[in-house]
């Protein structure tokens, strides 16, 4: 299974030959919800051949659905889904992406891939982290409003305080003075040399900062998202005092995820502590936007900012999620030609404004319709 972060940050979504197949459902964890899976899964597979087929013939059809005729056979995948699939593929090229929230069904072939439901699961103002820490080890979780699940963690993150310390780790140590000697019918005396508690505290303060090393370097700063600590209160301090995190928040989570009954319990704290964080955060961007058209530094028509992102004047653009504006887009000139999905040239508006956007260094956010600043699924803060 390829990475989806990955994948986007080495452009492998934005080069892909036509004719490119886009596969979004919703999938199920748990049997016997997930029977149903891979029958939807045919069925949508089934549209992209009857898109593919207004233009092509079966001969050539052939090696494209191949690799997705195959995923559907694969009883150990569906066994292992979570709450929603994105299979893209092309000539030479086939992902299937696991996700940890429902989508719409689609089944869209276009001259590119349509990634806004990626978009919106990478770039979505509710997605954050949450660090589990004890002084003997540390885990990864990544969620959302809806789901949490525990990440592997990169080869360079320390799990536990003997990856991180290795032979610098304070070790039990207590020598046996024997006064007059056992055989004299003395009981040996023990003695400790050093504070041992003073030594531990120490080792649990160096691996709270290799781990806080680590993590930043190699999830933080990549994802760019928000970090809460789940430990138990005397560890907050501590690991707050010496991270040099700039994603880790302010709000916690006071124990440590082993304690907790189950993991929907854990995502339900963990929501708690994230949600004000995720409205400030929308309700920010909005203000902006609103901000901005003020002062004619930003549009909400959707003919307008395709012909802003075409040039690359667009900062921050907010798409509604959920919605789709059949069209696309001149790539020189911005004009946008509406039609249908039906249409094999024929792609999303927004997913295209969005991948603009993005190529060209700009923020997208998916927001839900309900906080969304305007009508047209679309609200663009321009550089100038």
């Amino acid at each position: 299974m390829s990475t989806l972060d990955g994948d986007l940050a080495a452009g492998r979504l934005e080069n892909g030959i036509a004719p490119c197949l886009s596969l979004f459902q919703s999938t199920h964890r748990r049997h016997p919800e997930n029977q149903q899976d891979p029958i939807r899964f045919r069925n949508l597979v089934k549209r992209l051949e009857k898109s593919l087929l207004r233009q092509f013939s079966k001969e050539d059809i052939r090696p494209l659905l191949s690799s997705f005729l195959a995923l559907a056979d694969d009883r150990d995948f569906w066994n292992h889904t979570f709450d929603g699939l994105a299979v893209l593929g092309a000539t030479g090229f086939f992902r299937a992406y696991t996700l940890q929230r429902p989508v719409r069904e689609l089944a869209v072939v276009a001259d590119s891939f349509h990634i806004k439901p990626l978009i919106r699961i990478l770039q979505s103002a509710d997605r954050y982290q949450v660090l589990g820490l004890n002084r003997q080890e540390a885990e990864l979780f990544e969620g959302n409003r809806d789901a949490l699940d525990e990440v592997e963690l990169d080869e360079r993150v320390p799990r536990t305080i003997a990856q991180a310390l290795g032979e610098e780790l304070t070790e039990p140590h207590q020598t046996v003075a024997s006064y007059g000697g056992v055989g004299a019918g003395r009981s040996p005396m023990h003695h400790g040399h050093g504070g041992r508690k003073e030594e531990t505290d120490i080792d649990a303060e160096r691996f709270f900062r290799a781990v806080d090393r680590a993590i930043l370097e190699c999830h933080s700063r990549p994802s760019g998202l928000p970090l809460i600590l789940a430990a138990l209160p005397e560890h907050h301090h501590l690991f707050h005092e010496v991270s040099q995190n700039r994603f880790l928040i302010a709000e916690t989570i006071d124990v440590h995820p082993d304690a907790l009954p189950s993991l929907d319990e854990f995502r339900r704290r963990a929501w708690n502590a994230i949600e004000p964080y995720y409205r400030a955060r929308l309700a920010a961007r909005v203000e902006e936007f609103r901000e901005a058209r003020a002062k004619r530094l930003g549009h909400d028509e959707v003919s307008e900012v395709a012909k802003a992102a075409v040039a690359g004047r667009v900062a921050r653009l907010l798409i509604e999620a959920d919605r789709e504006v059949p069209g696309r887009i001149d790539a020189v000139t911005g004009d946008i030609e509406f039609g249908d999905l039906e249409d094999p040239r024929i792609d999303d508006v927004l997913d295209d404004l969005g991948t603009m956007v993005w190529k060209r260094g700009g923020e997208v956010v998916v927001v839900p319709a309900e906080r969304m600043p305007s009508k047209t699924g679309a609200a663009a803060v321009y550089r100038y």
